[in-house]
């Protein structure tokens, strides 16, 4: 039985992405308005990405290119790579909890609203050199 838990602790340390890759959690923005704005850099490279988030002006690229700077700086001093070969592989949002509250309406009825909030994730790679 412990065997089988060893194996199996090893096959997902193998598989384990290596990538380095940055989070922001609970971001009070809809993922909807987020998403905007990753679709915008995903694919592209690190300073090319940067340059778009900084003269963007969705109110989402601010979050986002915190999360950039975080998963580059990530990249550089725990995995020890260059910023100049660095690129966006994947760049995506999910949704967080909901914050509900309830807006007061005629006949003493009430309407929920929903203030969404998200989780970014960003996860760099290196260039493949040809």
């Amino acid at each position: 039985m412990a065997t089988n838990t060893r194996e199996k602790t090893k096959r997902i340390a193998e598989n384990k992405d290596r990538r380095p890759y940055a989070t922001a959690r609970h971001i009070r923005m809809s993922p909807y308005k987020v998403r905007r704005t990753l679709a915008l850099i995903r694919g592209k490279s690190v300073q090319e990405a940067q340059a778009i988030l900084e003269y963007a002006t969705i109110i989402s690229s601010e979050p986002v290119l915190k999360v950039l700077k975080s998963a580059t700086a990530n990249a550089e001093h725990n995995m020890g790579m260059h910023r100049d070969e660095l690129f966006v592989s994947e760049a995506f949002v999910d949704q967080g909890p909901s914050l509900k509250r309830m807006q007061p309406v005629s006949k003493g009825r009430a309407h929920a609203i929903l203030k969404r909030t998200s989780h970014i994730t960003v996860i760099l790679d290196k260039k493949e050199s040809n």
